[in-house]
């Protein structure tokens, strides 16, 4: 009929739907027949992994925020509530609580994926640019959800985050009380905390869209770095990795599982179990551990606003990560000094997770100082000068030539291996 998008589904209803709202169709392209280079590893399952740990937050802060009081005479013992009255409450709230820390591991991994293939290099940039803002949005989510509980964490967590923009001259402390509602961190504070940590997700959940629009239109970059050539080296997406994420993915929900039911609390802080009070200040101050590589950064330097600059420049750093990078190959598989410096660098990360977790004195306070100095050095100093100087592999022509020799003839006398036959 005229009009109607042609549809040829062999279910009569999912037909009749289609033509006139071309769901299934897109879904079908972007999704099943989308062609994909055909030599993914594993490490290509976390952005997967991340969709379905977005989902699981989502459906789980709904549903505790059915049973949550943001008041900050009652917030605290709605919590409680929620783990002792409420119907299978505790296992909602330590989903969803190990369900942050779980979320952080699988975007962690997923930009070491991205810096160790090069996946931020042309025409990517766009790609990776939107993925930081859905770090930093994940960031800010996960900062004002661990001030709803209202504990001893929760609440002086939130007074020393929020006192840090106070270190910008003139505008500083106008801004910390806007943040705050008042003149401390109160109830107004942690309504609005409340009121944005229930809002962001859906904010999350529209540039992650973005950044997957933005993905099929470039491609997926892929452990070679190379583009691939033609048809033979691409497979559809359906069914060949669409089996491939559900093994990944039932590896992720076995780990998340055992966390959740035989170690709910080992990335939590037993402060939080003590109600907030603001005449009791905790012994140390520390932020989950997916905020301790920054907070190091913080307190490496006794400035304040120059602590402050550097945590946001941290992140800030990795924007323009895609014209520090001078190397015009992509993959550190052939790039071999490169395959060095970004173990260095992630361990330098870890180093600095280590340093965020201690007093900032004697030792730790200067491996915090080296630790940060090395991690703008690699992206501001070290990539730079590294794309210049260092000599890459040769890169093979297309993506089936290191499996299939690219399909030319075997060399004389050569026998072929069983794999050839086929």
């Amino acid at each position: 009929m005229v009009g109607l998008h042609k549809s040829e589904f062999a279910n009569p209803v999912v037909n009749w739907i289609d033509q006139r709202l071309p769901l299934f169709s897109m879904m079908k392209n972007e999704y099943s027949s989308f062609p994909t280079p055909k030599n993914f590893n594993y490490f290509w399952n976390f952005g997967a992994l991340a969709m379905i740990n977005l989902m699981i937050m989502v459906a789980t802060g709904v549903f505790l925020a059915m049973h949550y009081t943001p008041n900050t005479a009652m917030a605290f013992d709605s919590v409680e509530r929620i783990m002792r009255d409420v119907n299978y409450g505790w296992l909602l709230r330590y989903v969803h609580m190990n369900g942050a820390s779980m979320f952080f591991i699988v975007v962690y991994i997923h930009i070491f994926r991205g810096l160790y293939y090069g996946s931020y290099k042309n025409p990517r940039e766009l790609l990776w640019m939107l993925g930081v803002v859905i770090l930093l949005l994940m960031m800010a989510t996960a900062f004002m959800g661990y001030v709803l509980p209202w504990g001893q964490m929760s609440y002086w967590g939130a007074t020393v985050i929020t006192n840090l923009f106070s270190a910008f001259p003139v505008v500083g402390e106008s801004i910390v009380t806007w943040l705050w509602g008042g003149f401390s961190v109160d109830n107004a504070t942690l309504n609005r905390f409340f009121s944005l940590h229930y809002l962001l997700p859906f904010v999350i959940i529209a540039v992650v869209f973005l950044h997957v629009i933005a993905l099929h239109i470039t491609g997926s970059n892929n452990p070679l770095g190379i583009e691939p050539k033609g048809p033979q080296d691409t497979i559809p997406f359906h069914p060949y990795y669409t089996i491939k994420d559900s093994v990944g993915m039932c590896v992720y929900l076995t780990v998340f599982a055992i966390l959740v039911f035989f170690a709910p609390n080992f990335l939590g802080h037993p402060d939080n179990y003590i109600p907030a009070n603001p005449l009791a200040t905790p012994a140390d101050v520390v932020p989950e551990w997916y905020f301790l590589p920054y907070y190091a950064i913080l307190r490496s330097v006794p400035n304040k606003l120059i602590g402050v600059l550097m945590l946001f420049g941290s992140i800030g750093v990795m924007f323009i990560l895609p014209w520090l990078d001078t190397s015009p190959v992509r993959s550190a598989r052939f790039r071999p000094i490169y395959r060095q410096l970004i173990w260095v660098f992630v361990i330098d990360c870890l180093v600095l997770g280590y340093v965020g977790a201690k007093p900032p004195q004697g030792s730790i306070l200067l491996i915090g100082r080296v630790a940060t100095a090395y991690y703008f050095l690699h992206y501001l100093v070290i990539l730079p000068l590294l794309g210049k100087l260092e000599r890459p592999l040769p890169l093979p022509e297309s993506i089936s030539q290191p499996v299939t020799r690219g399909g030319g003839p075997l060399p004389a006398g050569a026998a072929a291996t069983p794999m050839e036959k086929v």
